[in-house]
């Protein structure tokens, strides 16, 4: 099929019209390894053939507010960042573990999840930053040009 790898990218106001709360700590994203005794890896965008644009991948756990009247499956998910740096939330703590985030660049992947007759389709959400993020995570363009 020719869509089976592609990203629809989409608006974060549309997708999420309450916003996001990042729990926790966004952490490298490892390469799976059955040996317990092998270096830890991290992933890179890049798929079997080569392409991609081959920065490092980050995960976050994140909850959805508009979410929360429908259950604990719906609140949670997590979301792979696609930057060279880990991307650094600018908002501050509203609760030990708990900040207030918007992404940036987000894309969709649509993927079926659940198991026999309870399937239903999912998404694998991916974002390039955070906004409001000054960690050098996102690369100003202009002024990239004019460093050049």
């Amino acid at each position: 099929m020719a869509l089976k790898d592609m990203w629809i990218p989409t608006d974060f106001a549309a997708v999420f019209p309450q916003g996001l709360m990042l729990v926790g700590d966004i952490e490298p994203d490892e390469e799976f390894s059955s040996d317990r005794n092998a270096p830890k890896r991290q992933k890179i965008d890049m798929d079997r053939d080569g392409n991609g644009s081959r920065k490092r991948l980050w995960k976050a756990t994140v909850m959805d507010p508009a979410g929360a009247g429908k259950g604990a499956k719906n609140t949670g998910l997590d979301i792979t960042f696609i930057s060279d740096v880990v991307p650094v939330p600018s908002a501050p703590e509203v609760m030990p573990g708990f900040r207030p985030i918007a992404l940036e660049g987000l894309m969709l992947k649509p993927r079926v999840v659940g198991n026999g007759e309870f399937k239903s389709i999912g998404f694998y959400i991916r974002a390039t930053g955070i906004v409001g993020d000054n960690s050098g995570a996102k690369v100003n363009e202009p002024a990239a040009r004019k460093a050049a």
